[in-house]
């Protein structure tokens, strides 16, 4: 007698990614695993008095979305948060902080999110831009990168970096000719101390510090943390993602995950990384594996080392080889010499423990694929995975050495300049065209054999997968002369879920709707192998599946 499924999915058109069962219209699942996967007759053989029957209607059905890089804690704060996308000029500017802040007159710190380094198309942003809009309220707003904000002469006063700030290697408090702040800070050391106006530091804690909340939150504030990461995931489920790999962490957001996974089930499966930041110790790894070794199950796991190497391009804060195009005396200043990657990286990789690094310039990426070959050397070669995270702008040299180390490549198809609306300038002018072929590789290194896995990096582009996928298929190339750096639509559908089960050791459970996987799944509202790619952002997830349970449901 057959096993009866809990849920039964229908009328699909099912991409199971599995290269040895491609298609299927149907699929059951029971106990929170795949238990089959055929035509619906077959799969309706599963039915029994309490299965729960999903029409998908002919809409496509696909392995739930694996988002690789992203800032769950601090970007479902940011939901509240004014979105600034899309605003130009200083009068639209000024129209909608004035709104947002008429509507919050208690709010005692205001923040906006997303808005363009050219927002001003003549002129740089300053307080005093800020203070015309809103001069008696503190105000300050981010870069859709998140590596530079602005704030307005109040908000710079009462975190006391008016007259400046002393900040480490790849900070900067910008000043002006009349010896105070212009109101323009690069990195975090140099706007940690606005934004903590906001009264939200402990969602920043995995990206500022890596450590804990101190002194420890109150029953009040550890339950509205908690709130805060049930919107994030809600947020995820929303746009069909069941895995995420978070890029910032600490001990308080594995234990919040854990707190809410007891309570009511967490609907989407998170991996929490340690982030060490470049004023720790190495002793301080064994904290690492401690939440390694503590959290280790199919929903909530840690095992990751995040570290930063460089900042962005925009900021002239990314570490190039040579210097940038529009800065000639200037190629970044790194968080970390190599010498000292280099023994982080050994560090680490001796632990067993993956190690992921945000490194954006050409440098940087360099720097990062030293330490990951200098580990191997000292410690001998495993199937580490070790990833480096963006890598905008790299070199010929460098590419092969991806596969040589076994490295992973992970990238966002929303960050390169003029994908998803983002302008060209400043960027494209920064990296010079001398670098343009090498920027932002993600087919290259794909064709050279890299695993290349696809996420957002949200808060800093928007979250959606499908999104994302429309944006890695349309691409267009900056100059006739450069490489096509596009991807097909299972590719990136690949890069989705395949690869990012594959990027944290999962390609045996997830990524593939085979029998005996997780129960991961999305069902989607239209077809997408029949839908334009021009018009791939208009299918939505209708019904979205993690573990059997439903956690999304347009």
């Amino acid at each position: 007698m057959l096993s009866h499924a809990d849920l039964i999915v229908t009328n699909g058109r099912v991409l199971t990614m599995d290269e040895a069962n491609p298609k299927a219209e149907a699929i059951a699942v029971k106990d929170g695993l795949i238990l089959a996967v055929g035509d619906n007759g077959s799969i309706l053989d599963r039915k029994g008095p309490d299965t729960r029957i999903i029409d998908a209607k002919g809409g496509s059905v696909v392995p739930g979305f694996i988002e690789a890089h992203m800032h769950l804690f601090s970007g479902a704060a940011e939901l509240a948060h004014l979105q600034l996308q899309g605003v130009y000029g200083f009068e639209a500017l000024q129209k909608v902080i004035r709104d947002y802040a008429a509507a919050r007159p208690d709010a005692k710190m205001l923040v906006g999110q997303g808005v363009d380094y050219t927002v001003l198309p003549a002129e740089t942003v300053t307080r005093h831009h800020l203070d015309r809009i809103l001069p008696d309220r503190p105000f300050a707003m981010a870069a859709p990168d998140h590596h530079t904000m602005w704030a307005n002469t109040k908000a710079l006063e009462m975190a006391g970096v008016l007259h400046g700030k002393k900040v480490g290697p790849g900070n900067e408090v910008v000043m002006g000719e009349d010896g105070l702040a212009t109101g323009e800070l690069r990195e975090n050391e140099a706007f940690g101390p606005v934004l903590k106006l906001a009264g939200e530091e402990r969602t920043r804690l995995g990206l500022s510090t890596g450590g804990e909340p101190d002194p420890a939150p109150s029953t009040a504030e550890r339950d509205a943390d908690r709130d805060i990461m049930r919107r994030g995931l809600a947020w995820c489920a929303k746009h069909g993602i069941t895995s995420i790999q978070n890029m910032d962490g600490n001990l308080y957001q594995l234990d919040l995950l854990s707190e809410i996974d007891a309570e009511e089930g967490l609907s989407c499966r998170v991996q929490v990384p340690f982030h060490y930041k470049n004023f720790m110790t190495l002793d301080m790894l064994e904290k690492a594996s401690s939440m390694a070794e503590r959290y280790s199950s199919d929903y909530l796991h840690s095992g990751v080392v995040k570290v930063f190497y460089d900042g962005v391009l925009d900021s002239w804060t990314a570490v190039m080889i040579e210097p940038y195009a529009d800065r000639p005396d200037w190629v970044g200043e790194p968080l970390f010499t190599p010498d000292q990657f280099r023994e982080l990286a050994v560090a680490i990789d001796r632990r067993g423990l993956q190690i992921a690094v945000h490194a954006i310039g050409d440098g940087a990426v360099r720097a990062v694929l030293d330490g990951y070959e200098a580990a191997r050397k000292e410690n001998g070669k495993r199937d580490s995975r070790h990833r480096i995270e963006h890598i905008e702008v790299t070199t010929e040299a460098d590419i092969p050495r991806f596969i040589d180390l076994g490295v992973i490549a992970s990238m966002q198809p929303p960050h390169p300049p003029g994908s998803m609306g983002l302008p060209l300038e400043p960027t494209v002018s920064r990296i010079g065209r001398e670098r343009w072929h090498v920027s932002y590789p993600s087919r290259t290194l794909k064709e050279a054999g890299a695993h290349v896995v696809f996420a957002s990096d949200w808060p800093v582009s928007p979250i959606d997968p499908i999104a994302g996928m429309q944006a890695s298929m349309m691409r267009e190339k900056w100059a006739d002369d450069m490489p096509d750096q596009r991807f097909s639509l299972h590719e990136a559908l690949a890069a989705y879920t395949v690869e990012g089960a594959y990027a944290e050791f999962a390609e045996s459970r997830k990524g593939q709707l085979k029998p005996g996987f997780l129960g991961d799944l999305v069902v989607l509202s239209g077809d997408i192998e029949a839908t334009a790619p021009d018009a791939l952002h208009e299918i939505r997830p209708a019904t979205t599946i993690c573990g059997g349970r439903i956690t999304y449901q347009a």
